[in-house]
């Protein structure tokens, strides 16, 4: 019994190897055997190209005895590679749309947010983005490192060269603006 791999020298005057000699000779074939299988001439071409690329990083010094029958079964297993990791995917697609989606007489019901509450909330972020520009600026400060960037006192003080207290009196004086800002 022959084994199917030799390691060789390079194996063409070409420069190819006897497998991507095998694919460029029966890649019409391959084509169509994968269209058979997946029922996709599409699923086919990528097919063919994923096999290309495979064939082609391999090294040029491992060489086939059977070059069509190997090229076969590195088309059959990429093949079942890419069916079972398509498999895979929409078993979690279908497992997040179960956690993400309410189900209600067999029809899925979005639980976002309404569209007007979308607009509503964009409205008054807007209206709280531009109350924080309008602080003074020590106080608007200290209250983005401590409240948007989510500093402690301690780091917002050491950031801006003044004493905890100051900043304590700085965001909640900003606070209290920014509140009866957002009620009016």
């Amino acid at each position: 019994m022959r084994p199917n791999l030799i390691t060789s020298g390079p194996s063409s005057n070409e420069g190819q190897s006897a497998l991507l000699r095998a694919y460029f000779e029966k890649r019409a074939n391959l084509v169509r055997f994968f269209a058979a299988r997946t029922g996709s001439l599409e699923a086919a071409e990528d097919l063919a190209q994923d096999l290309y690329l495979k064939l082609a990083a391999r090294e040029e010094t491992v060489d086939a005895w059977a070059p069509v029958g190997l090229l076969y079964r590195i088309a059959t297993n990429l093949m079942l590679d890419t069916a079972r990791s398509a498999q895979r995917s929409a078993q979690r697609e279908a497992g997040w749309r179960m956690v993400a989606r309410t189900d209600l007489g067999g029809a899925e019901v979005d639980d976002g947010p309404a569209a007007d509450e979308v607009i509503v909330s964009r409205q008054r972020l807007g209206q709280l983005v531009e109350a924080v520009a309008e602080l003074p600026p020590q106080m608007g400060r200290a209250f983005r490192l401590h409240k948007l960037e989510g500093l402690s006192q301690i780091q917002t003080a050491q950031a801006m060269g003044v004493s905890v207290k100051m900043v304590e009196k700085h965001v909640s004086v900003a606070l209290k603006a920014l509140i009866a800002r957002l009620q009016s």
